[in-house]
């Protein structure tokens, strides 16, 4: 372990006026940053801790949804009634990730900002573009059974490993942010990047920016929506594809349609055509089929990847038809 700083905020205003200095970072449940530290992926010079500031709430807003504080813990968050209730895709995204332990560590922010688990990334002694600009990726050419299918660039095809992220983008959700150039708001589509060439920047935060809150729209697609992930094994491994739907139905047609994936890019990924593909539309397999082909028209396997695609393309279906046949909003 590398020598830091460390420091205890008191204030948002405390924590950003702290965070101005070069290589620090901050951190509040420690579950990414801290082993990225221990492996020597990260070297912060320094670390403020937020963890005690009064981020952690979950309250309602004016327009009708929720307000999710950035360090209410994942748990609380997944176990909160109002949000099994009215946004279960949600609650099911992160019940769907990493173990109960860290889910009781982990925060709703730090969740936004954890690291890919590309294996290259975290190996050293390997070249990455992400951890060391201008070294390479090492993916693209050896081992990238779990890569990106979708917005890669010829710098980077890691993926993006959050489970809720796919969920806050497939309900629209927006990030509150406040930093030494005062507060923002910045839509769930627009908060992650895609690699490009500059891959080590995973989203538009703005140093010494600080999440403070999530936001809920009203409509949480309750009646019908689902979260499927689909892994290597059923607990404590993240996604080869997962796919959050939400769809408002009026009878057997679709009038409206969410569709966010996981595990196949640098950010979790919609496309409005495919969402569009459903809009009037039966809610039948062959429909939900030509929608998946839309969004994976322009998908590009690897030498061991290229399975994700029809993977892809099978688990739209499943959890269209799952998100289509639910009707109200059962508790995980």
């Amino acid at each position: 372990m590398r020598s830091f700083t460390y420091a205890r905020a008191d204030s948002a205003a405390d924590a950003i006026g702290r965070a101005g200095a070069s290589g620090t970072a901050f951190v509040a449940g420690g579950t990414n940053l801290l082993d990225l530290m221990k492996a020597d992926v990260l070297r912060p010079e320094g670390l403020v801790d937020i963890s005690r500031l009064p981020l952690d709430r979950i309250e309602e807003t004016a327009e009708g949804g929720l307000r999710l504080g950035a360090l209410a813990r994942n748990a609380d968050t997944a176990y909160d009634e109002r949000v099994q209730t009215r946004y279960p895709m949600l609650s099911k995204a992160i019940l769907a990730g990493a173990s109960a332990q860290l889910r009781n560590m982990a925060t709703n922010g730090g969740n936004l900002l954890q690291r890919t688990r590309c294996y290259y990334f975290y190996d050293t002694a390997t070249p990455c573009n992400k951890r060391e600009p201008g070294s390479g990726c090492g993916a693209i050419g050896g081992v990238n059974r779990i890569h990106a299918i979708l917005g890669a660039s010829d710098q980077c095809i890691a993926v993006h490993p959050s489970d809720l992220c796919v969920a806050l983008a497939a309900l629209e959700a927006v990030v509150q942010v406040t930093g030494p150039e005062g507060e923002r708001s910045i839509p769930f589509g627009e908060f992650h990047r895609l690699p490009g060439d500059r891959p080590e920047i995973d989203t538009v935060l703005r140093p010494g920016d600080l999440i403070t809150a999530i936001d809920l729209p009203a409509k949480g697609f309750a009646e019908h929506s689902t979260y499927l992930k689909v892994r290597d094994r059923a607990s404590y491994a993240f996604a080869l594809v997962s796919v959050a739907a939400g769809l408002e139905m009026d009878g057997g047609t679709v009038r409206e349609a969410r569709l966010a994936l996981g595990g196949v890019a640098h950010k979790p990924w919609r496309d409005p055509e495919a969402e569009a593909a459903l809009i009037g539309k039966p809610a039948t397999p062959d429909r939900f089929r030509a929608a998946a082909r839309v969004l994976l028209r322009d998908a590009k396997g690897h030498e061991h990847n290229s399975f994700k695609i029809e993977l892809a393309e099978r688990a739209i279906v499943r959890a269209l038809t799952e998100a289509a046949e639910r009707k109200g909003a059962p508790r995980p």
